[in-house]
């Protein structure tokens, strides 16, 4: 079942009107509340690998899990917390276009003896 027929198929807490945008709006609440991590700290991680990537130092896309991981266990809840699932970056790239992907090219090693015998 997709998401827009579970959403229709809920039942609304009382007093509640039964509109497609109240609906809508409880869809987008449940959908936030079952996310890995709070949008104030996924705010944090996409500032921080922006930061990472305008220091020139590009962040791999396998790294973003361990790090939402260790921003996680700082909450502060009684239950353990698990690891996000495998598919949590695709989905959090998604979520956050500011996160373009580009490839990185590898230095030229031809560029190593014309740089270092002044240096040394």
């Amino acid at each position: 079942m997709d998401r827009a027929s579970q959403v229709l198929a809920q039942s609304l807490p009382r007093g509640a009107s039964r509109t497609y945008a109240a609906l809508a709006e409880r869809g987008n609440q449940l959908a936030q509340n079952q996310q890995y991590l709070t949008p104030e700290e996924e705010k944090a991680v996409v500032k921080f690998l922006l930061l990472m990537s305008s220091l020139g130092h590009p962040v791999r896309i396998k790294f973003i899990p361990s790090l939402a991981f260790s921003v996680a266990r700082r909450r502060s809840t009684n239950k353990p917390i698990k690891p996000p699932g495998k598919n949590w970056p695709r989905a959090f790239e998604k979520r956050h276009p500011e996160l373009n992907a580009r490839r990185v090219k590898a230095i030229d090693w031809k560029r190593h003896d014309k740089n270092i015998h002044e240096k040394v």
